[in-house]
């Protein structure tokens, strides 16, 4: 005898880059999360997402090694709890975060990171291949939602240029780096896994990649209600979900 099937669920709602600011605002303001309690949050689950993707057992080089890429906003800062996560989860991360920020809050990322001996490099190699030689994979934390400011500007210009032509897989976190956060990407760097932070944003749909993971397990019902987002089902204990399973 079979069960009746479940009632549909309806699927997640894709934000306007006004309508994820809203978000955020509220939960800053209204719940009274700290910011640098937001970022832990979504580091943590960015690294719970490349555990995902991209499991010890599976990386093609003997060392587990990943390269993070952090920008100078609220992005890198995410990178850097990224990193330190996925250290303590037995991987070898190395940083670049060429321009710090002097925010106090991101200089106690940095200072975490540097404590766990995490490696930060001087310069990101020009020549691709010794980045593809290095590396599993590359976390890309360089702009985020902060995107169209930064597109331009140096050492992030640099970065991408440099990015849109590695051989390895990218994970992007919450927008692709030099990708708008509504109309998505032309020309720019081409993630095989994007984390969506809290919900995804409308260029995820643009999103061709092989995982698109969702880190919005935390937010709270009401806020959730408010805004439709329509979040998909995590099972167990799960603080991200895949929404698109794996292509070969």
């Amino acid at each position: 005898m079979s069960s009746a099937p479940g009632p549909r669920r309806e699927p997640p709602r894709y934000l306007s880059k006004e309508e994820a600011e809203a978000i955020e605002k509220e939960l800053l303001e209204d719940y009274r999360f700290g910011r640098q309690q937001l970022i832990e949050i979504w580091g943590h689950a960015c690294a719970m997402a490349v555990t995902k993707a991209f499991p010890l057992p599976s990386l093609p080089r003997k060392q587990p090694t990943v390269l993070v890429v952090c920008g100078p906003a609220q992005n890198g800062a995410i990178g850097l709890v990224c990193a330190r996560h996925l250290r303590i989860f037995d991987y070898e991360p190395t940083i670049f975060y060429p321009k710090r920020s002097p925010d106090p809050l991101y200089r106690d990322f940095t200072t975490q990171c540097e404590k766990m001996d995490i490696p930060f490099l001087s310069y990101l190699p020009t020549e691709v291949q010794l980045i593809n030689d290095a590396y599993n994979a590359v976390v890309d934390a360089v702009l985020g939602a902060e995107g169209e400011a930064g597109e331009g500007r140096e050492p992030c210009a640099a970065i991408l240029a440099t990015l849109k032509h590695v051989r390895i897989p990218i994970v992007s976190l919450d927008v692709p780096s030099g990708w708008d956060a509504e109309a998505g990407g032309s020309g720019g760097i081409s993630p095989d896994v994007l984390v969506s932070l809290a919900a995804p944003k409308q260029c995820a749909r643009r999103f061709l990649g092989r995982q698109h993971f969702v880190a919005g397990r935390f937010l709270p019902y009401d806020v959730q209600k408010k805004f439709e987002l329509n979040p998909p089902e995590y099972p167990g204990t799960e603080c991200v979900v895949a929404l698109r399973a794996p292509r070969e």
